[in-house]
């Protein structure tokens, strides 16, 4: 079985990329992580790819005067490793809209909230101070708009009456590293059909 080859971009931790690793080391998972690219150094998710044995690069976009510029390098970065899809797992940039274009249809992005409610940073400080009783997490297709585009996967999470920030983002975590492998291992597939604004089963 032919695997799609991704490329995964991250600025931390890494822990939605761990889970994309871990979906992607069984030979049977219709996706291949060929290449991870960091915006910055020190990013620990970089040193979860090299105990992979996956490729991986640092592009820091502190070297660039413009983001078309560093956009571009990024492009050319992924297009380069023979990536056929993109997955942002924690990468802390603003794309320009041409990238995005580039990669339409793509191009995969993790969000911890129930989208298209609460969107930006800080999400579930926002969903406490909105009193919801569900939180959760999505997965979608990325667009010129901020946390916007399609909706591939979605994961519900009970607001606890003892939660924080914290607890609540440590449970919505979980069901990140659940649902992203689920969601790309679809779009890899070919199981994924865009009519409009909704993505249905193929």
């Amino acid at each position: 079985m032919a695997r799609t080859p991704v490329g995964v971009l991250i600025s931390g931790g890494g822990s939605n990329l761990q889970a994309l690793i871990d979906a992607a080391a069984d030979p049977a998972y219709p996706a291949e992580i060929v290449l991870v690219i960091s915006n910055r150094a020190d990013a620990y998710g970089l040193e979860r790819a090299a105990k992979a044995g996956i490729a991986t690069r640092v592009i820091d976009h502190k070297g660039f005067a413009e983001r078309a510029s560093f956009d571009a390098e990024l492009d050319a970065a992924l297009r380069g490793a023979g990536c056929g899809i993109v997955c942002l797992a924690g990468f802390m940039r603003v794309f320009t809209p041409g990238f995005v274009e580039g990669w339409s249809g793509r191009m995969l992005n993790i969000h911890p909230s129930l989208l298209p409610s609460f969107k930006g940073l800080h999400v579930q400080r926002q969903a406490l101070e909105a009193g919801v009783k569900i939180a959760g997490c999505t997965v979608h297709l990325v667009t010129p708009d901020l946390d916007d585009g399609p909706i591939i996967e979605q994961a519900a999470v009970p607001v606890l009456d003892d939660d924080d920030e914290a607890t609540l983002s440590a449970r919505i975590l979980e069901q990140e590293h659940r649902i992203y492998p689920r969601a790309l291992a679809a779009l890899a597939a070919g199981r994924i059909r865009i009519e409009g604004r909704r993505a249905r089963s193929a």
